[in-house]
């Protein structure tokens, strides 16, 4: 095995050229077992095989700096740094990151998960580079798709003043994660076709550099030269007029042509842009024919590439795209808007039916809020539907565009709590905090999937902006008998009892339910509250339990800072109820890549923590001992 010859960084270079080819498909062969065992991102990772390769021939580790924009990609990168023991353990608690990581290797330059961020990134790398007086190089890799991101233009923007070598890869494959859209695609593919171009380029600088002592000085003129006929045929001229050096486009599967287009890069006194052509699932038929499919998979069988376990209850994701496409069908004036996740976010049926009142914007999610928030200025009732992290990047947009007017915009903040193996960049754990902050926004996540589409209709209808947060993962059906009509402002009683009142929020009601039922099995007297909203909050619940109640405790998959809890405690003193109040939720912390199950455990959500931190607040309680812990 030739991945056996690559224990360290840089051992790449020890291999034979006749090599290169059958290293390209052992590493193929090796990400494809091993993803159909631990799940991950593989349509992505064999589509830049070869780029990958040629980059780290090109390149020096860790001296030089290798930026991969959004991160999915970064397989091949890790194993040719000696990672592939790892692999095993790929995106579980404790073992590999399916990102780049820095304190994983010397070899990961930038933390990376969201996209658009690796020109900015590089910018920063090559500018504290030449203030150092270094002499290493910085390579930032964005995709076609990441460059509907407007903060990537931002960059371009600045990359065109530099007056020192910063290389960056377009890696084209034609998708981000569903089918890119827009102007830039357009333009794109118009590159993708300039290959009579470029053969012509070759040919004519071919010739020239066979003139005896003058060709090399002819095409290094030429080449600076932006001459009439050069506006009219050169494909790139969108960068080579922010003066940024544009290459391609190159056959990103072709190891040779790539090393030499690098090669020849780094002679370059300023910023280079690489334009590599790549296909997307590469070398894997299923993954080729459905990338979207296989862009991030879990385990799956390498024969049919169907994946493992059947199929259980819907999703929240699911009941959300149900229930839209229901109401949409009843009100003309509702239209949907996905930042380039039309599948992902469930918004794929109401595409295909409706499909002029669908707009995917791209990887923009500042634009699609504001596009939304002009939707409904106009006398629509926009939904638009995102991933909790994503929705991170427009919160300006939300606060300054949409609820500053009181517009009515519907965000389905779908995958909100801990999601999993995509680790910190990509848990849904501040959005409570920060949507809370925002004047006019109305803050909702339902405890099961009946009142999740209760809640949704509730929404489209308010005619005020709306935030509905639901978690990753299948709808719980428990609780099905509470039902009561959804009331703004107001929380639900699903037990009164009193002493202890839990409190939960959303997706928090199987753990607050189990807790209950412990708590009941050893004697306790236990309430328990739907929260419901998350804003505005119940104050006159809070008044009600504080009447019955020396102990209320909330519990939020959310980080303490700021979330529910903080709100029912602050009420609570500003108020001076005479009830104690105890805040269970994510620590101050980032939290790491894992299964949910196992992520819960080492934050202390699991009922075994929760009874036992109650059991001991009780107590202090009745002996008059209460003093609150972090």
């Amino acid at each position: 095995m030739l991945l056996k010859k690559i224990q360290k960084e840089n051992d790449i270079k020890n291999l034979k050229p006749e090599e290169l080819k059958p290293l390209a498909e052992e590493i193929r062969q090796f990400l494809i077992e091993k993803i159909s065992h631990t799940g991950g991102h593989l349509a992505s990772n064999l589509g830049v095989v070869e780029l990958t390769i040629a980059l780290h021939l090109a390149l020096e580790f860790p001296q030089d700096k290798l930026i991969w924009d959004v991160g999915h990609q970064s397989y091949t990168h890790k194993l040719l740094t000696g990672r592939k023991a790892g692999f095993d353990g790929l995106r579980k608690y404790g073992g590999l990151s399916g990102f780049p990581k820095r304190k994983e290797s010397a070899c990961d330059a930038f933390d990376t998960g969201h996209s658009s961020t690796s020109i900015s990134a590089g910018l920063g790398y090559v500018a504290a580079r030449d203030l150092l007086g270094e002499k290493h190089r910085i390579v930032s890799v964005i995709g076609d798709g990441a460059m509907t991101g407007g903060m990537a233009y931002e960059a371009l923007n600045n990359a065109s003043q530099l007056k020192s070598n910063f290389i960056i890869v377009l890696n084209d494959n034609h998708m981000s994660i569903s089918e890119n859209v827009g102007g830039m695609s357009r333009y794109l593919d118009g590159l993708r076709t300039a290959q009579a171009y470029v053969e012509l380029k070759k040919g004519v600088e071919d010739t020239l550099r066979k003139i005896p002592r003058k060709g090399e000085r002819i095409v290094h003129q030429v080449k600076k030269t932006k001459s009439g006929i050069k506006q009219l045929f050169v494909p790139g001229m969108f960068f080579e007029d922010m003066g940024i050096t544009y290459l391609g486009p190159v056959d990103g599967h072709d190891m040779r042509k790539l090393y030499k287009t690098f090669c020849e890069a780094k002679r370059v006194n300023h910023a280079v842009l690489v334009h590599v052509l790549t296909k997307k699932g590469k070398g894997y038929p299923p993954a080729e024919e459905n990338p979207s499919r296989f862009h991030g998979t879990g385990p799956f069988d390498i024969e049919t590439g169907k994946t493992e376990g059947k199929k259980g209850p819907d999703t929240y994701t699911e009941v959300f795209s149900k229930v839209f496409l229901d109401i949409a069908q009843h009100d003309e004036k509702v239209v949907g808007i996905t930042a380039a996740m039309e599948d992902g976010t469930g918004l794929g049926r109401f595409a295909q039916k409706y499909p002029h009142r669908f707009f995917d914007v791209g990887i923009a999610e500042e634009h699609a809020v504001t596009f939304a928030a002009g939707l409904a200025a106009g006398g629509l009732k926009p939904v638009f539907a995102v991933y909790s992290s994503f929705l991170q990047r427009a919160y300006d947009q939300m606060i300054h565009d949409v609820c500053l007017q009181n517009l009515p915009v519907v965000f389905a903040v779908d995958r909100a709590g801990l999601v999993g193996s995509d680790g910190e960049t990509h848990q849904g754990v501040f959005d409570l905090s920060f949507l809370s902050m925002i004047p006019n926004l109305i803050v909702m996540s339902p405890k099961n999937r009946w009142e999740m589409a209760d809640m949704l209709r509730f929404a489209v209808e308010l005619s005020a902006p709306v935030a509905l947060r639901y978690p990753r993962g299948e709808a719980y059906e428990g609780m099905q008998r509470f039902r009561s009509p959804i009331v703004l402002g107001k929380s639900e009683i699903l037990y009164e009892e009193e002493s202890i009142a839990l409190i939960f929020a959303g997706h928090m009601a199987p753990l607050a339910d189990e807790v209950r039922r412990e708590l009941k099995e050893i004697g306790y007297s236990c309430s328990l509250i739907n929260a419901r909203f998350i804003k505005p909050l119940d104050t006159q619940m809070l008044e009600y339990l504080a009447k019955d109640h020396s102990l209320i405790v909330t519990i939020e998959e959310n980080v303490l800072s700021g979330g529910f809890g903080e709100q029912v405690l602050a009420y609570a003193a500003k108020a001076k109820l005479n009830v104690k109040v105890r805040n269970i939720g994510i620590p101050d912390e980032y939290v790491e890549h894992g299964s949910v199950e196992v992520l819960r455990r080492e934050v202390g959500l699991t009922p075994e923590v929760i009874v036992k931190q109650i059991i001991t607040d009780y107590a202090a309680v009745i002996e008059g001992v209460w003093k609150k812990t972090v």
